[in-house]
C-alpha cells in the first residue's frame, strides 16, 4: 500500500534542488549567516510581491505577530480583538504582552472571523483587531478596516496561512495596517525551519519593528526601545528566494487540486469550506466538515491517507486561555472545531493521488 504524504515537501525539493543548493551555497561561502545580503534581496522581493511599502522578516510567524503588537505599543490590560478558531500563536503573543484576547465567533461556512460581531466587542480596552485569514482565504478585510477606521483601531492581518491569496485584487499582507506571515515549512510558502515576514505601509511602524526585532537597536548598542532577538536567518532567507522563483506556479496548481477536490466531492452531501467570490485561497489546508471524524480518520489512515485537525478546540476552551472568555461565547467555532478535518494539500499531490484521496473518502463516507 502506498501511503500518500500530507504535505509533499520531498517532492517540491526535488524540484528546486539545484536552486536551493545553490542559493544556500551562496550563504555558506559568504559567511554572514545573520543579516547577510540576502535578508534585504528577501524582503525587497516580497515588498514587490505584496505591493507594501515595507516588508520586515523575522524568526517566525509568531515573532511577526508579537513584533507588530510591540510596535504598536500593546501594553497589559489592552484589548485584542481576534478570533478562536486558529492556531494558538494568534492569542498566545497578546498573553506574552499582558493584554487580553476578546475572541469573536466564527463564520459557520469560511471559519474566518464573522465581523458582523465584532463591534459589539469593542470597548474603552480595544486597541486593536487581528482577524486570521484561515486555510488560505482571506476574511473579510474591507468590512473589518471600516469598523477599525470607525473607532480609530489599527488591524493586523494575522496572515500566515493566505501568503499569495488575493482579495479584491489586491494580496493577503497588504489589506490593512499590518499583515503578518509565516515561513513555516508546511505554509504555501515556506523555509527549511523557521521564519516570517511583517508588511506595513507605515513608516513609523516598519522603523519599529526593524528595531524591535534586532533587540530594540537604532543603531548598534544604541536600544531605544524594548525588543527581541526576532531576525530570520541568512539561510532560511536563502530558501525562500529559491522557492519564489516557482511560487506563482504552486499558487495555481494549489487552487486547481483545490477545485479540483471540490468537484470530486460534490458526489457526496458534506459540507466544504466555503470561497467567497470576491477573493482567492492558497489552500494552506483543503478543509472539509465531516461527523464521526474520528472514525472516518481511522479509516482512512488504514488506507494510506493521511488526514488533520485545524483546528480541534477553540483558544477559549484550551487549558491556559478559558479563564480569559466564556467557553460558551462563541458556539460556532465549539461546533466547527468537533467537525473540521483536513486532507492532503500541496502543490506536488498528483491528480491520481487525488482520486485515491477521494475514492477512499467517498467509500467509507458512503459506506
Amino acid at each position: 500500500m502506498i501511503s500518500i504524504p500530507f504535505i509533499d515537501l520531498k517532492a517540491q525539493y526535488k524540484a528546486l534542488q539545484p536552486q536551493v543548493q545553490e542559493r544556500i551555497n551562496r550563504v555558506l561561502e559568504h559567511g554572514q549567516y545573520i543579516m547577510g545580503p540576502e535578508v534585504k534581496e528577501l524582503e525587497d522581493k516580497l515588498q514587490a510581491y505584496t505591493g507594501a511599502k515595507h516588508c520586515i522578516t523575522v524568526a517566525s510567524g509568531t515573532e511577526a505577530l508579537l513584533i507588530s503588537l510591540m510596535a504598536l505599543g500593546i501594553q497589559p490590560g489592552d484589548e485584542i480583538i481576534t478570533t478562536p478558531f486558529t492556531f494558538v500563536a494568534t492569542a498566545e503573543v497578546i498573553v506574552l504582552l499582558g493584554a487580553k484576547p476578546v475572541f469573536v465567533d466564527i463564520e459557520p461556512d469560511t471559519c474566518n472571523i464573522d465581523v458582523s460581531k465584532i463591534e459589539e466587542k469593542i470597548t474603552s480596552k480595544t486597541k486593536a483587531i487581528m482577524p486570521v485569514s484561515l486555510y488560505g482565504q482571506v476574511a473579510d478585510m474591507d468590512e473589518i478596516n471600516v469598523i477599525a477606521v470607525k473607532h480609530n483601531l489599527p488591524v493586523i492581518e494575522d496572515a500566515a496561512q493566505s501568503f499569495g491569496a488575493e482579495y479584491k485584487g489586491k494580496k493577503s499582507c497588504n489589506l490593512s495596517t499590518i499583515g503578518c506571515t509565516s515561513f513555516f515549512p508546511s505554509k504555501p510558502l515556506g523555509c527549511y525551519g523557521d521564519g516570517g515576514a511583517i508588511f506595513t505601509n507605515d513608516e513609523g511602524i516598519a522603523r519599529a519593528c526593524r528595531e524591535i526585532r534586532v533587540h530594540g537597536q537604532s543603531q548598534r548598542y544604541v536600544h531605544t526601545r524594548v525588543g527581541v532577538g526576532g531576525r530570520m536567518d541568512t539561510i532560511q532567507c536563502a530558501v525562500v528566494l529559491a522557492k519564489l522563483e516557482r511560487f506563482d506556479w504552486e499558487v495555481k496548481k494549489r487552487q486547481h487540486i483545490g477545485q479540483r477536490y471540490s468537484e470530486l466531492l460534490a458526489a457526496v452531501d458534506i459540507d466544504l469550506v466555503a470561497l467567497r467570490p470576491n477573493r482567492t485561497s492558497v489552500y494552506a489546508q483543503y478543509t472539509i466538515l465531516v461527523s464521526d471524524r474520528e472514525s472516518l480518520q481511522k479509516r482512512l489512515s488504514e488506507a494510506g491517507v493521511p488526514t488533520a485537525v485545524h483546528y480541534p478546540v477553540p483558544l477559549n476552551e484550551q487549558p491556559a486561555y478559558k479563564h480569559l472568555c466564556c467557553p460558551d461565547c462563541t458556539p460556532i467555532a465549539k461546533q466547527i472545531a468537533k467537525q473540521v478535518m483536513s486532507l492532503p494539500m500541496s502543490p506536488d499531490l498528483s491528480e491520481q493521488h487525488q482520486k485515491k484521496i477521494v475514492g477512499n473518502f467517498l467509500k467509507h463516507v458512503c459506506s
